[in-house]
């Protein structure tokens, strides 16, 4: 069993699970996506879910945890029990749309302490090892990446003080021009999953988060590639984007289709 964080200061990255959110309709995305979930979307010939489980493996995550809903059995009958990727693969089906909150609190019985949490639609060059450090170093309940783009009107923003501590997150709509962005990717203590209420559906952005600002919120900016193909014009800029990251590896076939999952499966 893993230690918890006070027993294991190092907090060794292969000790981390990972929590994708991937259970969301994607209507946005219809017009172009009609027959499989928004984190299905291929992007040359990959899913893009597969591209993000890749990355997990890349910063030494093996063990992920697929918070599934809107078409939950095209997700597991493609991944499996993640064998075709070297990589440890559970499910936690949601009976209903529980929002990421209510999606991250129906699969604690699966994460550990601390949790990587990453949303299924958006692709982001984050790194661990730096997540990790300054989640130790600032005795943290919580590590936010942050993105620097060029129009925050669709995503909101987020402040930091000269600390690199989260100050204020502010909702989309309020503000435009330049900007920090949360990029939907977080490091955070599993007590704060522990205090959100069973079979209710709430936000981690809007309900969960703001709420924290008093208890160690930071943020981490990464200044790679970032791209969310939750609506049309950027799941078409993801083609050629993210091109280079899809490899020619051909997907192997014999991979096991028997997922362990967590939840409601009819």
């Amino acid at each position: 069993m893993m230690k918890k964080l006070e027993d294991n200061p190092e907090i060794p990255s292969g000790t981390v699970r990972a929590f994708v959110l991937c259970g969301g309709a994607g209507t946005r995305l219809r017009p172009v996506l009609a027959d499989r979930p928004k984190s299905m979307a291929p992007i040359g010939g990959k899913p893009f879910l597969q591209l993000l489980i890749e990355r997990l493996g890349c910063q030494g995550v093996g063990d992920v945890i697929l918070g599934t809903g809107y078409m939950a059995e095209k997700i597991e009958s493609y991944f499996g029990s993640g064998n075709k990727l070297a990589m440890r693969i559970r499910y936690s089906r949601e009976p209903e749309p529980l929002g990421t909150g209510g999606a991250l609190k129906l699969a604690e019985p699966l994460i550990s302490d601390p949790v990587l949490v990453l949303n299924g639609d958006s692709y982001v060059e984050w790194s661990l090892v730096p997540m990790l450090e300054l989640f130790r170093a600032k005795d943290a309940d919580l590590v936010v990446v942050l993105q620097a783009v060029a129009d925050v009107t669709r995503y909101g923003s987020v402040a930091l003080d000269h600390d690199g501590r989260v100050t204020q997150f502010i909702e989309k709509g309020v503000g435009a021009g330049p900007g920090l962005i949360n990029a939907g990717v977080y490091l955070l203590r599993k007590q704060i999953v522990r205090g959100l209420p069973a079979g209710t559906a709430i936000s981690l952005e809007r309900e969960v988060f703001p709420c924290l600002l008093d208890h160690g919120v930071y943020g981490l900016i990464c200044t790679g590639l970032f791209i969310d193909i939750g609506i049309p014009d950027d799941f078409k800029r993801a083609q050629t984007l993210l091109a280079s990251r899809v490899s020619a590896a051909s997907h192997d076939s014999s991979a096991p289709v028997s997922p362990e999952v967590l939840g409601d499966t009819t």
